[in-house]
């Protein structure tokens, strides 16, 4: 019988890393962290005014103008995203939101027992569930005696690094608020646009700001992933006061306050200053061309891939492997995993990390793995021209080749012949 659950999986604290950067901390972020770290003294719940009003500068550059009474911090997105969803699901609403999905959202559904509901998303539109596959959903959970109040999505997704058409946007979003739907747009990698002059990036707050709370973990584009610190931005108007004050109810329940030091940093950071903007500049650039030398990696290997546009990752289906596989012991998504993981030397979580269908063989491959072992490694990489060329990610993208060419190769013996 194959193992569904071995010990050490099943957890949410062993689900998948962040897609960090892998990049050494910027010189002027650990100074502003340094130069606070002796205040002892608590942030409050949800950050302090000038910290606020550095996360309005922040949104309003990107089109969404708001006011410190409408932003809130918390250290971390997975806390944030189970204060919001304690506001704005009520005492019994249920959630939905897309196949497959960031894997820190649903955790946080699990955790104040609300019900969590799975709606495909159309090829290639990671991020964004299809507008009739989720009016068919709202349907059959009213149906069910259910009450759907949320619809999260992505606009740059984790994890399938897609960023969908603002066509197909605007139809799901007109979709969800017609059948009254709240929207949380998760946009923490909105910044890391691999071609951003030809991917046209739209918020659903642009589109229908009284029906949409954007949030962005600054792990994304600003912070390293060992700080955390993320930032929501409400609507305005009575149901947006609302929303925010029991967000800020929930923060100050939990403990949920970004340290003094943190916060230094994320102010100096949500500024985005020139040495913060051409560091993200670089690192965009960099991950942009690890994740396109991945990307053709594993379409020569025989398997498939969306195209990354966004992110420091890329989904890979290795379906069209899955005789080869087979004969190894590998049947789903865990086990791929596993196989994974051990041939590679790094994390590639399973698609069912994700909400994906276990069965699938699908994994996430994040491209900092591939940037070297040292400081000094990534930073050579990060100024490098081709860093595809430099001798250890050369060889992590070669082991990475051998491994798909060695199960491409097997497959094809296991074909028929025609």
């Amino acid at each position: 019988m194959r193992r569904r659950e071995p010990e050490g999986h099943g957890p949410v604290r062993y689900g998948p890393p962040f897609p960090a950067d892998g990049l050494p901390v910027l010189p002027e972020l650990a100074d502003r962290l340094a130069a606070a770290e002796r205040h002892g003294e608590a942030q409050p719940a949800g950050g302090d005014p000038a910290l606020l009003e550095a996360a309005c500068g922040y949104w309003t550059r990107r089109g969404l103008p708001c006011t410190p009474d409408r932003v809130t911090l918390a250290p971390g997105a997975p806390p944030l995203l189970l204060a919001l969803t304690a506001a704005l699901a009520g005492d019994h609403g249920d959630i939905l939101a897309p196949r497959p999905r960031a894997a820190w959202w649903a955790p946080s559904a699990r955790l104040l027992g609300r019900r969590l509901f799975p709606v495909p998303v159309p090829a290639g539109s990671g991020g964004i569930p299809d507008p009739y596959a989720l009016l068919e959903t709202v349907r059959r959970v009213r149906e069910e005696g259910g009450e759907p109040r949320l619809l999260a999505l992505s606009v740059a997704d984790d994890p399938t690094a897609a960023v969908p058409p603002p066509e197909l946007l605007h139809e799901t979003v007109e979709a969800a608020a017609a059948e009254g739907l709240h929207i949380i747009s998760d946009e923490t990698w909105r910044d890391t646009l691999h071609d951003p002059h030809d991917t046209v990036l739209v918020s659903p707050a642009e589109m229908l700001p009284e029906h949409v709370t954007v949030v962005a973990d600054l792990a994304g584009s600003l912070l390293p992933a060992g700080w955390p610190a993320a930032v929501a931005r409400f609507p305005d108007g009575e149901a947006g006061e609302r929303a925010h004050a029991r967000v800020l109810d929930v923060l100050t329940a939990l403990g949920a306050r970004l340290a003094a030091p943190v916060a230094a940093a994320a102010r100096y950071a949500l500024d985005e200053p020139g040495p913060v903007a051409a560091r993200r500049e670089a690192a965009v650039r960099l991950h942009a061309r690890l994740a396109a030398a991945a990307y053709r990696t594993v379409l020569a290997g025989g398997a498939l891939a969306p195209p990354p546009q966004a992110g420091r990752h890329l989904y890979a289906d290795l379906g069209p492997l899955r005789a080869a596989l087979a004969a190894r012991g590998v049947g789903d998504a865990q086990e791929l995993e596993d196989f994974l993981t051990a041939r590679l030397g790094v994390p590639a979580p399973g698609g069912h990390r994700f909400g994906d269908d276990l069965g699938a063989l699908r994994v996430r491959l994040a491209t900092a793995p591939l940037l070297g072992g040292t400081d000094e490694e990534r930073e050579v990489a990060l100024d490098s021209p081709d860093p595809t060329e430099l001798p250890y990610t050369r060889d992590a993208l070669c082991t990475l080749r051998s491994v798909l060419d060695e199960l491409r190769d097997e497959a094809q013996r296991w074909e028929p012949p025609r």
